[in-house]
């Protein structure tokens, strides 16, 4: 029985962590830039999520209210991922990847500080969106109807990402701008504009993922987006960095490994999990599980 929870609780915030690490993966894939700003993107997202929440006031949750958080935190993540995009990553476009690392990281501490002073640095509540507690599980476990959302929101939007880049003629201009943007350029293909978009998407995603784990843990700290984004960057390097099924798989067996170790080690040690997993992960298999889906650039 508590194997059966762990794997499940596991895998509830590996889901979390495959949607953030979309975003990291995408942007790497067509820049070759991690944005570390992007845990703060989906800090942010459950931010907005809980305002959304508190403004149903008390008995009025459900899964109207709790749709019209994540679509909210959608929309202004996706439009904070095209102002980041525009204002601080696209001048520095032809600039050293350490000048473009450093503003990702000045970024994320000026949004922390950002949601400190609006929100202030205490622990606030989310509201509770669905009324029934648990249902029976299979071993005994306990299954919430907040995982079951977490789990079909999660891999709908995984599912649905998947068929945009390999499917439509916006996945097609991406994966041309990855492999070469300036014959991409030559070709017609608006490399600005789909930079710009792969930014909105992977923000949209975050800003989700953030409402779930919001609401899922019940409280949000203005902290959350630095831990939990380089969680999320090591599920993407776990998977392959630039390889969307590998940030899913990175994802959920990160949290797996992390509801693994909480439950037969410590809940304090799950941390040291995720980041031990990080470095043998770059230690003895640098590209990932599934390696990464890049054309070396000359």
């Amino acid at each position: 029985m508590i194997l059966l929870q762990q794997i499940l609780n596991g895998l509830t915030i590996g889901a979390v962590y495959a949607l953030i690490a979309l975003g990291y993966t995408m942007v790497y894939g067509i820049l070759q830039m991690i944005n570390f700003a992007h845990g703060e993107v989906f800090m942010i997202g459950a931010y907005v999520g809980m305002t959304v929440l508190l403004m149903a006031g008390p008995g009025s949750g459900g899964v109207l209210w709790l749709t019209a958080a994540m679509a909210a935190a959608a929309v202004a993540c996706c439009l904070l991922g095209l102002m980041m995009e525009r204002v601080a990553y696209r001048p520095l476009r032809a600039a050293p990847k350490l000048s473009v690392l450093i503003t990702a990281i000045g970024l994320s501490f000026f949004l922390q500080n950002a949601v400190m002073l609006g929100y202030g640095a205490q622990d606030r509540y989310v509201p509770e969106t669905l009324s029934v507690r648990h249902w029976g599980g299979a071993g005994g476990a306990v299954v919430t109807p907040m995982q079951g959302v977490i789990f079909a929101v999660s891999f709908l939007l995984m599912l649905g990402l998947q068929g945009m880049v390999y499917g439509t003629k916006l996945g097609r201009s991406m994966r041309a701008v990855a492999q070469d943007p300036l014959a991409a350029r030559l070709m017609g293909i608006p490399v600005d504009r789909v930079i710009a978009t792969t930014f909105a998407i992977g923000s949209a995603l975050a800003g989700v993922g953030g409402v779930l784990f919001g609401v899922h843990y019940s409280t949000i700290n203005f902290h959350d987006g630095y831990l939990t984004g380089l969680k999320a960057f090591t599920a993407a390097v776990l998977g392959g960095i630039g390889n969307l099924p590998g940030a899913m798989l990175g994802g959920l067996l990160l949290g797996l490994m992390e509801g693994l170790g909480a439950g037969y080690v410590s809940a304090q040690w799950k941390n040291v999990v995720a980041f031990a997993v990080l470095i043998l992960v770059l230690l003895f298999r640098p590209h990932g599980l599934l390696g990464e889906r890049l054309a070396e650039r000359a």
